[in-house]
């Protein structure tokens, strides 16, 4: 089914396919900056929610940030906002009422407000009040913008002097880098050369659980919003060492007669206890736990790592829509639910 391009693209009636080959270019796109914080900031308040707020968790990785650095999914916000606080409000539609409640509630506080978004009421908003707004563009889904996101909140720190100036080569580098890496994943590169093809028919009919050291964890939720949202299938996600306080012990109850299969994003970015943790992990949980499926991230930096892992975990989850019969792109339930809220 994989490998027979006419029920691609007959069934890809979004091209999400084709966006995902594209994604490269994302981290690529020339944003200019103009914003400059009136005074130090000292800390740092992302509000976004799905895949709005993927790119949050990315910087919390890489490039990190040196003051105190919050993600909020809610409509609330930490008391301790204030007028030295980068609050930055990050909705893809514009109209998402948890971002829009939060900054609402941060304009009270005289927080440093900047607008990610590629229009809706957000954007109004900026535009009323004089906020910086830089604008995404706007025929994608969220969950497939997330490397635009990713580009301008990097550029957003750097100049707030949080970052460093380098950085953002060092993003448009790694888009280079994964060009040639989603020509390997395409329709057209048949499965048995095709690693992305292969992990999705694994985890056909199953739940996928997704394990990763923190470093690599953001890249493990995107798996899972991935997952959900392009193949419409339930999945989950932990990290080590977290993971062997709790979650371990549940594989050790008959597990292996049930649909669930994990996967582990390894990085050789992890610490060598991570290491050692997947590694005794798995031999310890041999014959309660399903097979795992281990990915071992590429390239040279932490970057081209989390980059290429994303990027693989796209592929996966469309591909494995399509093999639950899909189109990965809609999410009518979703938009069903925002109509009756």
């Amino acid at each position: 089914m994989l490998d027979d391009l006419k029920y691609i693209h007959q069934r890809d009636k979004g091209d999400a396919l084709g966006v995902a080959e594209k994604q490269w270019q994302q981290l690529q796109y020339d944003y200019k900056i103009e914003f400059r914080p009136k005074q130090t900031i000292q800390n740092v308040v992302i509000a976004g929610m799905g895949g709005s707020a993927l790119a949050a968790t990315y910087v919390s990785t890489w490039p990190t940030v040196d003051v105190p650095f919050e993600i909020v999914r809610d409509y609330d916000i930490p008391s301790y906002i204030n007028e030295s606080t980068l609050f930055v409000a990050s909705s893809y539609s514009g109209n998402t009422e948890e971002t829009l409640n939060a900054i609402n509630k941060a304009e009270q506080k005289n927080a440093e407000i900047v607008v990610i978004s590629s229009g809706g009421k957000l954007a109004e908003l900026a535009n009323q009040k004089g906020y910086p707004l830089y604008k995404l563009p706007s025929d994608l889904q969220p969950r497939m913008a997330v490397f635009y996101n990713f580009a301008v909140l990097v550029r957003i720190l750097v100049a707030a002097n949080l970052v460093d100036a380098q950085k953002i080569e060092e993003i448009n580098a790694s888009g280079e880098f994964l060009k040639p890496k989603v020509v390997t994943w395409r329709p057209d590169i048949a499965t048995d050369k095709n690693i992305a093809k292969q992990i999705a028919l694994e985890l056909v009919g199953k739940s996928p659980v997704i394990y990763a050291s923190p470093k690599m964890f953001p890249v493990a939720y995107k798996w899972k919003i991935n997952m959900n949202e392009n193949a419409k299938n339930i999945a989950w996600c932990n990290q080590l060492p977290e993971f062997n306080h709790n979650e371990f012990l549940g594989w050790s109850s008959h597990p292996l007669d049930k649909p669930y299969k994990p996967v582990f994003l390894q990085s050789n970015f992890d610490s060598p206890q991570i290491t050692k943790r997947f590694d005794v992990s798995k031999k310890l949980l041999s014959g309660r736990m399903p097979e795992p499926i281990t990915v071992v991230a590429e390239g040279k930096t932490l970057l081209e790592q989390m980059v290429w892992t994303i990027a693989l975990g796209d592929f996966v989850s469309l591909y494995l829509a399509l093999l639950n019969n899909l189109d990965p792109t809609p999410v009518d339930l979703i938009e069903k639910l925002k109509k009756e809220l």
